[in-house]
């Protein structure tokens, strides 16, 4: 079962349709128990961190996904859920989940630079992982976001990418995968990401 956690962040029904197209039904859920149990999860979001966090603490949905974390089921984080994975974000000063260790930080303004940063860009991905194999170096995925994961260890660091500073655009550790871009925004290139992560079984192996 691949669970896609609604924890009131938005960005749902993007994420069930592709993986529609894909053939996989995903449980959308804000009930604990149901991710505590899921084979796959899908953590994607859009917004800001405080609420977020909050949300998350009152149903009781970052006890379940630390379970799956510690149970290594297979995660996906989109976006806000690439971001409140790690230790703390600027964004309200927030205290995150802490599933990887790390800061969310600002996107620098500089004269002329858009924030948030809204579009298509590439990644230059760092290192090979299964989830994003197969992947050409010249394709583009859909971003919009103010803000950036970075992880305290570099090796959690799979793929940056250039918008006023060369920042984490996906990261990983363990059984745990979260891209900054948007894969279900990102036409084929992102269906190939989501097939890739429902066939991975969360290893660190290509």
């Amino acid at each position: 079962m691949t669970v896609i956690i609604d924890y009131q962040a938005g960005n749902l029904t993007s994420v069930v349709r592709s993986l529609k197209a894909l053939g996989v039904m995903g449980e959308v859920t804000q009930d604990p128990e149901v991710v505590a149990k899921a084979r796959r999860v899908i953590f994607p979001g859009v917004g800001a961190a405080g609420k977020a966090m909050a949300t998350l603490r009152q149903l009781g949905l970052d006890q379940a996904l630390l379970q799956c974390f510690n149970r290594g089921i297979p995660i996906l984080g989109i976006c806000l859920g690439a971001q409140i994975i790690l230790t703390h974000s600027e964004e309200n000063d927030t205290p995150c989940l802490g599933l990887l260790p790390g800061r969310t930080l600002a996107l620098p303004l500089k004269p002329g630079l858009k924030i948030p940063h809204m579009g298509w860009n590439k990644v230059r991905f760092l290192r090979p992982h299964a989830v994003f194999k197969g992947l050409p170096e010249a394709a583009e995925y859909y971003f919009v976001h103010s803000y950036y994961p970075a992880p305290a260890q570099a090796a959690m660091v799979l793929g940056v990418t250039e918008h006023g500073v060369e920042f984490p655009s996906a990261v990983g550790w363990r059984n745990l995968v979260a891209t900054q871009f948007h894969p279900e925004k990102s036409g084929r290139f992102g269906l190939q990401i989501l097939e890739n992560f429902l066939a991975w079984d969360g290893s660190h192996a290509e």
